[in-house]
């Protein structure tokens, strides 16, 4: 007797090979039958016929550390096939704490800042009751619809350790024993490995950069080599934003190699256009090979389309002087944009010369979303546009109808319809074994723009609409590749006596829905939101987590741990 079985689909099962039509029955968690169940006995069939069947989809890099405590569904990830999800990147974990409560409260506010999330969802959502990252991976327990496994951070290594000291100076050789110590126990726990940041883009909000950015190379080395004694466990890192130098290469692969575990760097975006400055960076894996270790680049299969926004203010506080008025709350900005002499001063110090000068051509920027009634219609139009119709300045304009929305309104520059040309050089980087698909950041940046899409966007214009690349390769790349990447145990592949982490998809169907906002934070606060075509079932541990595009009740997502959920991450 089966739990499951879904029947007459055709397996697309993970591994690159070419589909096939069959059955699939699953008892408890695990699959236990890919053939004909035709007279097999089952509490559940569901006809496939049509469909695809083929593996949840494994999304590496996500910040979803908070929003586990209020939405345990981790939506919209598992909406468009994802069933594993890793978080604690880029350095920035909420665990370990201290028994000082200034620690926690740091992290949050740093949190707030780097990744987009609003600071009163931080303190109203989350609980903050653990000291360990054990009790942290506790608190989570049974209320996850999804598998989500998390790195430790280097930023809240240094901040339990040093303190304030951790955003002023290098550690001495007491505090990095300390450091190391405190990984091993988050190791220890099962987290999946060390994150870091170097990227000249992560400062807190006191105007220092995050702790991670005060470390020497030596003081990254000797954490990495704390996870040689681990099995099952990574290294996340970001190095530099812009073209990577030797030192850069040389750091991590030195990284790699001490952790005898592999590193994924963040982020690699390629259209035509920077296809070749691209592969440059991808040589970081021929020198990491060449010393005896493994360096990966994550590459986000799509163009970022930016939702400026004065209430988050992501990018909008990188203008002249910008930033101590985005710090504001809510209702001090919206007193200082109805100022007439300061909404006028803000205006000057933006329209002054400098790298994000095209950000305050307001005119040129379209209405994304608008909430009050008054603005109805704006939708769509460009702010210039708008201007022409009631008389104003194009910023007088914008102000006005943020102060409407009360400052929700979301506004920037549209993603045109890429050219074909540029799908086919994010291709050619997807099909390199020194680079995967991944670096979703979903659970961050909550109002700037919306990349947990991913998968069905990629599947949808790569695969469905354009043919580059066939759906079996496409799966492949989003499962038993990053899955392999992370030593996944049992994960990543429809096969006999894995976890049956499975999705049905529409093939004809498969893509993303339009980016829309909603406001389903805590404290009802807006988030930028897209939902998915064609995923028809998604099963996690055997249970279904989403029937035609709605999540279910269950919550059958594990924790996953470092040596019991991963094992021999690949080095080749």
């Amino acid at each position: 007797m089966f739990d499951v079985i879904l029947r007459g689909g055709e397996v697309i099962d993970g591994t690159g090979k070419k589909r096939f039509k069959s059955d699939v029955g699953i008892v408890d968690d695990r699959i236990t039958a890919i053939e004909d169940l035709s007279s097999s006995e089952s509490k559940s069939v569901i006809d496939t016929s049509g469909k695809v069947v083929c593996p949840g989809f494994v999304d590496v890099h996500t910040h979803l550390d908070a929003q586990v405590f209020w939405d345990g569904t981790l939506s919209p990830s598992p909406l468009h096939g994802v069933t594993t999800v890793v978080g604690g990147n880029c350095g920035f974990t909420i665990a370990p704490l201290s028994d000082d409560p200034e620690v926690g409260d740091y992290l949050m506010k740093m949190l707030s800042r780097v990744e987009g999330i609003p600071l009163e969802c931080l303190q109203e959502g989350v609980p903050w009751n653990w000291k360990s990252t054990s009790e942290y991976f506790d608190s989570m327990k049974g209320d996850l619809s999804i598998n989500a496994g998390f790195k430790v951070g280097h930023s809240a290594l240094r901040r339990v350790v040093m303190g304030t000291a951790a955003t002023e100076r290098e550690a001495t050789a007491d505090e990095l024993l300390a450091m190391q110590e405190l990984l091993r126990l988050g190791l220890e726990a099962g987290g999946l490995g060390f994150s870091s940041s170097w990227s000249r883009t992560h400062n807190d909000p006191f105007g220092n950069m995050v702790p991670s950015r005060y470390a020497n190379r030596s003081e990254l080395i000797a954490l990495c080599e704390v996870l040689s004694d681990f099995d099952g466990t990574s290294i996340e890192f970001i190095p530099a934003l812009g073209p990577f130098e030797q030192w850069a290469m040389d750091l991590m692969a030195d990284m790699s190699v001490a952790a005898n575990s592999p590193l994924n760097w963040n982020v690699l975006n390629i259209n035509a256009r920077t296809l070749d400055e691209g592969k440059k960076k991808l040589e970081a894996g021929d020198i990491a090979a060449s010393k005896g270790g493994k360096v990966i680049a994550l590459t986000v299969p799509m163009t970022l389309g930016l939702h400026l926004n004065f209430l988050g203010g992501f990018v909008l506080d990188a203008l002249p002087e910008w930033e101590n008025f985005i710090l504001k709350s809510r209702e001090e900005k919206m007193q200082i944009l109805s100022d007439e002499d300061a909404r006028r001063e803000l205006d000057d110090f933006a329209q002054q010369d400098g790298p994000l000068r095209n950000v305050a051509h307001w005119g040129a920027k379209t209405i994304f979303h608008t909430k009050a009634p008054e603005n109805e219609g704006y939708i769509g139009k460009t702010i210039y546009e708008i201007s022409e119709e009631v008389g104003k300045s194009p910023w007088d304009t914008l102000v006005d109808i943020a102060i409407a929305d009360e400052l929700e309104t979301s506004f920037g520059n549209p993603v045109d319809d890429e050219p074909d040309a540029d799908w086919e050089a994010r291709v050619e980087v997807w099909r390199d074994s020194r680079a995967i698909i991944g670096a979703s950041d979903a659970g961050a940046h909550l109002d700037l723009f919306l990349s947990s899409n991913y998968t069905t966007y990629m599947l949808g214009e790569a695969v469905r609409k354009r043919a580059l690349l066939e759906m079996e390769e496409a799966v492949h790349m989003l499962t038993e590749v990053p899955a392999n990447l992370y030593g996944l145990v049992d994960r990543g592949a429809i096969k006999e006596g894995h976890y049956a982490d499975v999705i049905v998809i529409d093939e004809n169907a498969i893509g993303s829905q339009p980016t829309s906002i909603v406001n389903d934070l805590p404290l009802e606060a807006p988030r930028l939101f897209a939902g998915a075509d064609g995923v028809e079932h998604v099963f996690c541990n055997g249970k279904e987590i989403v029937s035609s595009g709605e999540f279910t009740s269950s919550r059958p997502g594990s924790v996953l741990k470092s040596g019991t959920h991963t094992s021999n991450p690949s080095m080749v």
